[in-house]
């Protein structure tokens, strides 16, 4: 028998044995410790860093990966990435509070757009005469001619299972019962009456975080709403890398991606029933949004093609199945719908946002931006709409930022810089003390850093401006700016925003901005057009406006035309849900929507270079942003 170390993690206290030469990363996910890990185990962002409480020959020696990561100070202190170091004997795992995954603030909150409530499913209370020698129908047609006679409807198909227990039930209801038709069809029926409890949950599955609403389809009301992070994340916090994941585990490690994201979606329908005094079983429908590749983990389908060139999506159309058939917890004879989507990179989340936001509606030009790990861009009105996807996520997520972390406990979530003192303001969540910088931070650094003539458009450090702040200084990876002193955060540090840190937000924010930019430029209009942007998404809801157009992350549109929308996903959603003709125009949505893929744009490469400066290398796309920042004192 191979002989076992025994791995204890600490300060969560949770312990068991492994075979040597499992690795901290997978002990972690084996009991469910949260460890970050934003690249997916590969090494590559240091997001995973624990400090192994062992001897010598306790671990691996580190590896490459490692040495550019971590620090020798931090190599003598014990720190290790988790995710390629290999345990060779028992020992204790700190995970420190930056390393942890922790509590999230999750958007869920969007626009209450009213629909007339007419959903797929309904209930139908029948009573049906009993059976006799002179009336010796069987039992299937003695329903359907019932439901005829007492409620109009056309002959239904029955589902084999209803079929099943039909005999049964009829019976020891008395000729009582309550049929539950999805559709054309009968999906279950139950004994007496119990047409006044029908639900459906709509649920929006996010790359970072699941959302889901349990609406009480007889009312038209929204009872309950829970949120989880996605348990996808330890096998990857972006979509590339959960299916880099499965390319090298195979149908097995897509299983487990999909096991993950349903059992998430089981404990929001446990939480949501429980909040509204309801049982799964009495839930009929569920409706489901999220990304192309979202769609395909959790209706199990293989996802490599859809994530290489040209970039294929498996399924185009809405998908229906058995909730069973998927594992989720609700009514054995309940609908699992997917709402459709639009290419590889724009999914059905894009689809919500869109039905939604009414673009397909307006006679105005509306761009629609749902700033997430992938953002969508949509521009349009009744005549055309295009769409295009870019990679702004890493980023505004963290990865690839020396402090930056998702939006948990502790993060800052909002900076300001003094012009003239250089004295630093800054808000976390939780008002706790900071531990890293998340999303809305990140973009509020460099348009602080620009106001206060620290850097320039370029986004270059003013090394000059090290004899009138000590903030601004030379650190271990390069010029460098402290946000909070060590002796003000939870982690014994000094949080500091890089050189290196401001080029990666370039890189994000000019990809937004040429999406955008570039389907101005094929439908041939420019800003003055634009009579209102829409704002989607748990970032982009938590962003400074004014900040995000300072650095260039959206064209200049003025403030007063910027609509923050909140989760845009989750409303469409509920909207499909309750709503057949809200379904079919889903379908329609899907089908007309324009995609523009911006890697086979001639002009992205030129646009995406000149949208790497602060705002933008031609400033008279921001007029009134130059107005401003010279009204700072800035030379530009």
């Amino acid at each position: 028998m191979t002989p076992q170390i025994e791995v204890v993690f600490q300060p969560h206290g949770k312990r068991a044995e492994f075979p040597p030469g499992v690795t901290v990363m997978e002990a972690a996910q084996a009991l469910g410790v949260d460890i970050s890990s934003l690249c997916g185990g590969k090494g590559k962002c240091g997001k995973c860093k624990v400090r192994v409480l062992g001897g010598d020959g306790t671990v691996s020696e580190p590896s490459d990966k490692e040495l550019k990561h971590l620090s020798e100070e931090e190599i003598r202190d014990g720190f290790r990435l988790a995710c390629t170091t290999r345990l060779g004997a028992s020992t204790v795992i700190h995970v420190p509070l930056r390393s942890r995954i922790g509590r999230q603030r999750l958007q869920t909150g969007g626009l209450e757009i009213p629909v007339k409530l007419d959903p797929l499913v309904k209930k139908y209370r029948v009573t049906m005469p009993p059976p006799h020698l002179r009336d010796s129908r069987a039992d299937e047609d003695r329903l359907l001619a019932s439901l005829t006679e007492q409620h109009g409807l056309p002959e239904l198909g029955i589902d084999f299972d209803v079929y099943r227990s039909l005999p049964n039930i009829v019976r020891e209801a008395n000729w009582d019962a309550t049929a539950v038709v999805w559709k054309d069809r009968i999906i279950a029926l139950e004994a007496g009456d119990t047409s006044d409890s029908c639900f459906g949950l709509a649920v929006d599955v996010g790359t970072t975080k699941l959302a889901g609403f349990l609406i009480d389809l007889k009312r038209g009301e929204v009872v309950a709403v829970a949120a989880r992070m996605n348990p996808q994340i330890p096998f990857g916090e972006d979509v590339m890398s959960r299916v880099s994941h499965i390319m090298n585990g195979g149908w097995d490690a897509l299983e487990k991606l999909q096991d993950a994201v349903v059992s998430g979606v089981n404990e929001i329908i446990v939480e949501c029933c429980g909040e509204a005094d309801a049982r799964p079983e009495e839930i009929y429908e569920l409706n489901f949004v999220g990304n192309t590749v979202m769609q395909l983990l959790l209706l199990g389908v293989w996802p490599r093609h859809v994530v290489s060139s040209p970039y294929t999506p498996a399924i185009r159309r809405g998908v229906d199945v058995k909730a069973a058939t998927l594992g989720l917890r609700a009514n054995p004879g309940a609908n699992a719908h997917h709402l459709p989507v639009i290419g590889g990179f724009v999914g059905a989340d894009n689809v919500a946002m869109v039905l939604a936001s009414g673009i397909l509606e307006s006679d105005e030009m509306i761009m629609a931006i749902d700033v997430g790990t992938n953002t969508e861009i949509d521009l349009g009105n009744r005549d055309l709409v295009m769409v295009d996807s870019c990679a702004s996520g890493p980023a505004f997520e963290g990865m690839h930022i020396k402090f930056g972390m998702r939006a948990t406990t502790g993060s800052i979530e909002k900076i300001g810089i003094d012009p003239e003192t250089f004295d630093v303001y800054y808000r976390t969540i939780g008002d706790a003390p900071p531990i890293g910088i998340c999303g809305s931070g990140i973009v509020d650094a460099p348009a602080e850093l620009l106001k206060s003539g620290l850097i320039m458009p370029r986004g270059n450090f003013v090394t000059e401006m090290t004899e009138r702040t000590d903030r601004l200084r030379k650190g271990p990876d390069g010029w460098e700016f402290v946000i909070a002193w060590g002796k003000e955060t939870d982690i014994g540090t000094d949080v500091v925003v890089t050189l290196r840190d401001i080029r990666e937000i370039q890189k994000a924010k000019a990809a937004i901005h040429t999406g955008a930019d570039l389907l101005m430029q094929r439908m041939e209009i420019d800003e003055a057009d634009i009579s209102k942007l829409v704002v989607a998404g748990a970032f982009g809801n938590y962003i400074d406006p004014e900040n995000a157009r300072i650095i260039g992350m959206y064209p200049e549109i003025p403030l007063e035309r910027i609509e923050f929308a909140g989760n845009l996903a989750g409303t469409g959603a509920r909207m499909t849900l309750m709503n057949r003709e809200m379904r079919e125009h889903a379908e329609m949505i899907s089908s007309r929507v324009r995609y523009h893929e911006l890697a086979a744009d001639e002009g992205f490469q030129k646009e995406y270079i000149d949208s790497l400066n602060f705002p933008h290398s031609d400033l008279s796309k921001y007029p009134e942003t130059v107005e401003l920042l010279r009204r700072y004192g800035q030379k530009i």
